[in-house]
């Protein structure tokens, strides 16, 4: 640890505040870093030379004064830190007067100087817990070994199952977001302590990642337990935060290697199914819908799928037929339950999935017919 001219300025600030005498603080080279009295800065201060050599209180009267370079009359106490001087804390006046108040401004100093050192650490595990998820997440080249290496060093299980989220911040109508929000739910997603490895992936694309610790058995993923977690997560943002949240959460890959897939199952949920505010999707719901995604970026292959859906789209110009077919669907191609949600006679529903035949020339009763209408739908 070193001091540091911010650190220098703060103790003076807080020193000045206690007593009414003129402060300095030299670095460890006994240069004047900090001080009540600007006119004195960058000056090396003798006085501060021997108390760094010697670890040991200097006082200064007039006759000691006048044969030292840069120092005026007072009292120069070591800083400590990790029982080692890295500075010192000078009070100008006569020593009887300031004497007495020596050791509350070097207690004053050192207590200065751990917070500012427990804030660097602090900074420094939250910066490089964030490299690490940039690594884990993008599939970089570093071998399992060293990333367990590294995750060791910032105290991190990556022994421990895990599950990749992706979450957006949505803020209140009319309000702009700002990273303040961000850092906001970042506490939230790190306290309590609950082992999650969070980061703030992009600020601008509004992207926060979570690698959330996850219950496997026998190799399967209690999503249930994770649903209760995410639940109470949302009740905290709903009590504490003026803001909402979408989040989509992955699907489970073991090792270390497959958070990098759990990331991209994630963001691919979070893209093409457009979560609304306050809601959180699962990938293994939806995960039809994102693999399809890939054949729409394939204009030769969405064509050839969709093509008879769409001319089935120009002939039903109400959209009874496409809707018809939709809710078949999502009945799992249950006639009884299709009618019931329809409020259709039965004949109605075989009348119109005949026409839907008769449109796209395919055969709703042929497998594979009908995989490509249900796919052809979730392209469209």
């Amino acid at each position: 640890m070193q001091l540091n001219a911010l650190i220098a300025k703060q103790i003076v600030d807080r020193a000045k505040k206690i007593i009414q005498h003129s402060i300095n603080v030299m670095d460890d080279n006994g240069v004047i870093i900090g001080s009540s009295d600007p006119s004195r800065l960058h000056h090396t201060h003798d006085g501060a030379l021997l108390a760094i050599k010697d670890n040991r209180i200097i006082e200064i009267n007039d006759a000691v004064a006048s044969t030292l370079s840069g120092v005026r009359k007072g009292i120069n106490l070591p800083i400590l830190y990790d029982d080692n001087v890295i500075g010192v804390v000078g009070i100008s006046g006569t020593p009887d007067e300031v004497r007495s108040y020596g050791e509350l401004v070097k207690m004053t100093a050192e207590l200065i100087v751990e917070q500012a050192a427990l804030m660097h650490q602090i900074q420094w595990n939250k910066r490089h817990r964030e490299e690490l998820l940039l690594q884990l997440i993008q599939g970089t080249s570093l071998n399992e070994g060293q990333l367990l290496s590294i995750a060791q060093r910032l105290d991190l299980d990556l022994d421990q199952p895990r599950v990749a989220a992706v979450i957006k911040v949505i803020p209140k109508a009319n309000e702009t977001l700002t990273l303040e929000h961000l850092q906001r739910l970042v506490h939230l997603l790190e306290y309590p302590e609950r082992d999650n490895i969070v980061g703030i992936v992009s600020v601008s694309m509004n992207e926060i990642v979570v690698l959330k610790p996850i219950t496997v058995q026998q190799t399967i993923w209690n999503r249930q337990e994770e649903q209760k977690r995410v639940a109470k997560l949302m009740k905290r943002i709903d009590h504490e935060c003026d803001f909402s949240i979408q989040m989509t959460i992955g699907d489970y890959f073991p090792g270390v290697i497959g958070l990098a897939k759990s990331y991209e199952t994630a963001k691919s949920t979070m893209e093409i199914c457009q979560p609304k505010a306050k809601s959180i999707l699962f990938y293994h719901d939806h995960k039809l819908s994102v693999l399809v995604s890939s054949i729409k970026r394939d204009p030769w292959r969405a064509q050839q799928l969709t093509d008879p859906l769409n001319k089935l789209i120009q002939s039903d110009t109400k959209n009874v037929l496409v809707k018809t077919l939709r809710v078949f669907f999502e009945q799992n191609c249950d006639l009884a339950q299709t009618c019931e949600l329809l409020h259709i006679h039965r004949n109605t529903l075989r009348y119109r999935l005949d026409k839907i035949e008769q449109e796209t020339t395919l055969n709703i009763n042929k497998l594979e017919d009908k995989i490509q209408l249900y796919l052809a739908l979730k392209c469209i």
